[in-house]
């Protein structure tokens, strides 16, 4: 594989922090995922890494926060009915790797993101002999040549009149509020029962004082490497836009109520920051 048909770091990053929850947290773990390191193979030193280090700790543990609160939400919709996920922009997602017996029953997984993202971990998948299967589908989309997500997730299988659950996790910081509420719309058009997961980023300002470094670091990066963090939204904001799309019932779930879910027990002090990416929830 050419060095540019790799997952972006914001992907590879993602998957080891979620492996370094496992690793070096202390039990019981908020997420377990370590199949996105295999994935990975980083270099042996990964650990040591700038964006590894005890600085990065709360941001880490925003990442296994919002991945547990996903999939309970996908458990719950899929005991209710829901045959359906869609991962907007899937990265290293292992959700079809640690979730084989839903996807015998019929559950469908649909992965999209970027062509060459997905050649990419569909050979890692192949290399670590873990089977594709039918259940999971990966659909590519070139954003950039305006490719239509919705059509493309048709024409690979998706069922709109089936009840399905719509994750974009770290995505919205990434388009302008136009696409934004464009996305909205679209998956307004989903079947009842259906629900979009949606994280987004709170303007810097709005950041607690003690993490705002780390998020201006993040931006910082995001624009060095060409993908600029481009829309920031308070939560009043994010519901008015996700009920101006269609929605019936919107519900923002931020990240110290994350805190109290999944961190409220522990005694090692790790807990997600408050005031900097938290969540939309809308139902239709």
């Amino acid at each position: 594989m050419s060095q540019s048909s790799v997952p972006d770091n914001t992907a590879v990053r993602t998957a080891l922090w979620r492996a370094l929850h496992v690793e070096q947290d202390a039990a019981p773990h908020v997420f377990e995922d370590t199949i996105g390191l295999q994935l990975a193979a980083p270099d042996e030193g990964w650990r040591n890494r700038p964006d590894m280090s005890a600085f990065t700790r709360p941001f880490r543990a925003s990442i296994v926060a919002r991945a547990r609160f996903v999939e309970d939400l996908v458990a719950e919709k899929q005991a209710q009915g829901a045959t359906q996920y869609v991962i907007l922009g899937a990265g290293l997602d292992t959700f079809a790797q640690r979730n084989a017996a839903m996807l015998a029953k019929g559950f469908q997984v649909f992965e999209i993101d970027q062509s060459t993202t997905q050649e990419w971990k569909k050979g890692r998948l192949q290399e670590l002999g873990m089977a594709i299967g039918t259940s999971l589908h990966f659909v590519p989309v070139n954003f950039e040549a305006g490719d239509s997500w919705w059509e493309c997730l048709r024409k690979s299988g998706f069922n709109p009149k089936e009840s399905a659950v719509v994750a974009s996790m770290g995505v919205s910081m990434y388009l302008t509020k136009d696409a934004v509420l464009a996305m909205l719309k679209q998956a307004s058009t989903l079947s009842t029962g259906s629900a979009l997961v949606m994280s987004f980023m709170l303007p810097i300002e709005m950041n607690d004082p003690e993490i705002r470094p780390g998020v201006e670091r993040a931006a910082q990066g995001a624009k060095a490497s060409g993908t600029p963090w481009l829309s920031f939204f308070t939560p009043t904001e994010m519901l008015a836009l996700a009920r101006e799309a269609g929605f019936s019932k919107v519900e923002h779930v931020s990240a110290e109520s994350l805190g109290d879910r999944y961190f409220a027990s522990r005694t090692d002090g790790l807990r997600p920051p408050r005031n900097s990416e938290e969540i939309l929830v809308a139902i239709l």
